[in-house]
């Protein structure tokens, strides 16, 4: 019996030093369960749970993103996303946020491609903006949210829960982050609240606070 374990723990390492370093990955499409990706120059279409020649495993993918696997280390790819160093150490996405005169950390950021003016704030348990917002942001919430109350500065207001598509502060893309459209106009300033902050890493530097993408 030790004879043959013996045996099998040297198979699997000659197996994994003869597969081929990757260098590059680039993912060019992606369906359900299955992803077209450009490894080191060559095409593979990869499926669920079947190693690439270069050992590459496809542990998820829809429309949006894949999760790839290599090496025992999974990284999640998305669309056109593309990777030229070692594969298990992926570059830092980060993002960085200058605190203002009144002391509040504010940005310019998108929801859902368009423009918007984030103040960063902890006390919001969601992505939070006025209806006036919503309007130019093209955000259906009477149609696509659901009825809710929330308590702002002026007291319990009427609101909707909405699923924004995605979001993005610096380099760092987040999708379907919670939020909520406040049935009354503002001060056009949208809240970075904790739907998003909970998703990253956050640094306070003093003047600037700095934001990392968890992986």
């Amino acid at each position: 019996m030790r004879q043959i374990v013996l045996l099998l723990m040297c198979a699997m390492s000659i197996w994994s030093s003869i597969l081929p370093a990757v260098e590059q990955i680039k993912v060019e499409a992606l369906f359900s369960g299955q992803a077209m990706v450009t490894v080191d120059g060559k095409r593979r279409l990869l499926k669920l749970n079947k190693p690439s020649p270069e050992g590459l495993i496809l542990i998820s993918a829809d429309s949006r993103e894949a999760v790839i696997e290599l090496d025992g280390k999974q990284q999640v790819y998305s669309l056109g996303s593309h990777v030229s160093t070692k594969f298990n150490q992926p570059e830092k996405v980060s993002a960085k946020i200058w605190r203002d005169q009144s002391g509040s950390y504010t940005t310019v950021g998108t929801i859902n491609g368009r423009t918007v003016n984030f103040l960063v704030d902890t006390g919001a348990s969601a992505v939070a903006m006025y209806r006036n917002d919503a309007k130019r942001l093209g955000i259906q919430y009477r149609l696509e949210g659901d009825p809710m109350y929330v308590s702002t500065a002026n007291g319990t207001a009427p609101a909707y829960e909405v699923s924004l598509d995605r979001v993005q502060v610096g380099d760092i893309v987040l999708r379907q982050v919670r939020g909520f459209v406040i049935e009354s106009t503002g001060s056009g300033r949208v809240l970075l609240g904790m739907s998003f902050l909970n998703q990253v890493k956050m640094e306070d530097q003093g003047a600037v606070l700095m934001l990392h993408r968890k992986f």
